[in-house]
């Protein structure tokens, strides 16, 4: 089968043996593959990568020996696999693999296996390019999961990427007024069509100028996807309120600890969410994903794929096996 193999910032297309599924696992041909910004990180070195990456995808289940029923069935899946039988939050299971991350062969493949509880079905009212959204939209609504958000609360977003996007239309659900901060015109309007309430900026010095005018807010999300993002979003928060972090970057991040400490402001970090949640969203089309979409490529044109996919201010893009 093809794979694509990151290492060393080279990205090389091999020849693999398809894999072969145990007890509890599931073999999943892939359909549809999203280039996440995960994956850029990984390229540029992140957690010292080397492997096949990919974490965002919709596959049809070719082999299953535990659970026949599912063959045929489009699937999406929980990336975190535990090690072992496992009965708590596979999300932090000691010595997970992830797909694609850690330890685990990833989705920009023609097939890859996964435990077969981490599959989720895909109803059929949801296409293919809604359904590879599952992932990063757990991730965004995953602050929901976390912050017992309510809808008189005031509530920022900070950075209109793809995960600044997704999180900010899924804190919508919970409250009226987010307000999505970015610096992408077309980005904002995806949000604004949904409700949201935007601003954009030309630059991020000018957020300093921002959180000086502004009321404070009760829970601002940091998606800015940059390492001072951090102490941006602490600007902006009211003394006990809450920051909750969500930019993974391979550069280190400084923040002001007395700010934190006097004003006795919580920090939480923020990862990956509920899939079967996700899906459910996009099964009741509470959130319209379309918009986020650039462009889709074929897997042989993946190195053109991710070129385009590190362009400045790129959004979400799909390659199709």
């Amino acid at each position: 089968m093809r794979a694509i193999y990151f290492e060393d910032g080279k990205i090389d297309v091999l020849q693999k043996e398809k894999p072969h599924p145990v007890a509890g696992e599931a073999l999943l041909k892939v359909r549809l593959a999203g280039i996440c910004n995960t994956d850029i990180e990984l390229h540029k070195g992140y957690y010292g990568f080397a492997g096949v990456p990919g974490h965002e995808f919709v596959a049809v289940v070719e082999a299953c020996p535990d659970r026949p029923e599912l063959v045929g069935k489009r699937v999406v899946a929980d990336i975190n696999c535990p090690v072992g039988p496992y009965d708590g939050d596979r999300r932090h299971a000691p010595g997970r693999t992830v797909v694609g991350i850690v330890n685990h062969d990833g989705a920009f493949a023609d097939y890859l296996k996964v435990p077969v509880d981490n599959l989720f079905i895909v109803a059929d009212n949801v296409s293919d390019r809604e359904a590879v959204f599952a992932e990063p939209l757990a991730a965004g609504l995953e602050v929901s999961q976390q912050i017992h958000v309510t809808g008189d609360m005031r509530v920022m977003v900070l950075g209109d990427g793809k995960l600044g996007l997704l999180t900010a239309l899924a804190l919508k659900i919970y409250n009226p007024h987010v307000l999505l901060v970015g610096k992408h015109e077309d980005k904002l309007a995806i949000a604004a069509a949904q409700g949201v309430k935007t601003h954009r900026i030309s630059e991020p010095e000018e957020l300093t100028s921002l959180a000086g005018r502004w009321d404070k807010f009760d829970l601002v999300v940091e998606a800015t996807g940059s390492e001072n993002g951090i102490g941006y979003a602490l600007e902006f928060v009211r003394p006990e309120g809450t920051v909750v972090a969500k930019t993974t970057s391979h550069l280190p991040s400084s923040i002001n600890l007395a700010k934190l400490v006097v004003d006795e402001i919580s920090i939480v970090g923020s990862r990956c969410g509920d899939i079967g949640l996700a899906v459910n969203v996009l099964e009741q089309g509470m959130i319209d994903v379309s918009g986020l979409i650039e462009a889709e490529y074929d897997f042989d044109d993946f190195k053109q794929a991710f070129e385009h996919s590190m362009r400045r201010g790129a959004k979400k893009v799909l390659v199709r096996m």
